[in-house]
């Protein structure tokens, strides 16, 4: 696919899917990734770690790499979720180079019936942060969860000290719906989380990335 390719290119319509939008490829998680993610996240340890998802009964959290794999993609594949890989095409890299591992993006929660609704979640490498990549892959989901999974709400929930983040949601005209008190484990312990949302009718025709881009 071109560099300028839209989107939406080539989608099967089912999982899996990619999204790729320049040089920002969002692709499903592999069970031979585990060597580069690995990598990624221990570089990337002090910078991720106070944001990192936890679970308060040890026991049920992903035993390797390979069980969490295998989890997301079994629930993209039931309809409830879609876990992303972000990868990036680096300029400098050699002809037919795989795109390398920056961050994720994982869309939960989802509901169908009379809420129609998610919510995402993400990390991203700090070396890329800053440049733009995370906003424009949260409204490539964003567009994709409206005009293709037929979604009607989505939302982000962000740790209030979490600046970062809360710039990624700002550049995307989220609205801030309010304070959920202690309502994820996050790196051991239970805690606020400022929440923003979207709906299909915040979003102007052509979708949210074309919004970004100008």
């Amino acid at each position: 696919m071109s560099r300028d390719a839209g989107p939406f290119d080539h989608l099967s319509g089912a999982w899996p899917v990619t999204l790729e939008h320049g040089e920002l490829v969002l692709r499903p998680f592999r069970a031979r990734d585990r060597d580069e993610w690995d990598a990624v996240r221990q570089r990337n340890a002090a910078w991720l770690t106070p944001w990192d998802a936890t679970t308060p009964d040890p026991s049920r959290a992903p035993r390797s790499f390979r069980e969490m794999v295998r989890t997301l993609n079994r629930d993209a594949a039931a309809g409830g979720g879609y876990p992303w890989l972000l990868c990036l095409r680096d300029d400098d890299a050699p002809v037919g180079a795989r795109p390398r591992i920056i961050g994720q993006l994982v869309v939960s929660h989802v509901m169908r019936g009379a809420a129609q609704s998610a919510s995402i979640g993400y990390w991203i490498d700090r070396d890329v942060a800053g440049r733009g990549l995370m906003p424009r892959a949260v409204a490539m989901v964003v567009d994709y969860l409206f005009s293709r999974a037929r979604l009607h709400r989505v939302e982000i929930n962000i740790v209030p000290r979490n600046g970062p983040s809360h710039r990624v949601v700002d550049k995307l005209g989220f609205r801030h719906e309010g304070v959920r008190r202690n309502y994820l484990h996050i790196n051991g312990a239970w805690e606020d989380h400022d929440t923003y949302a979207l709906t299909l009718e915040d979003v102007p025709p052509g979708g949210l990335l074309a919004q970004l881009r100008r």
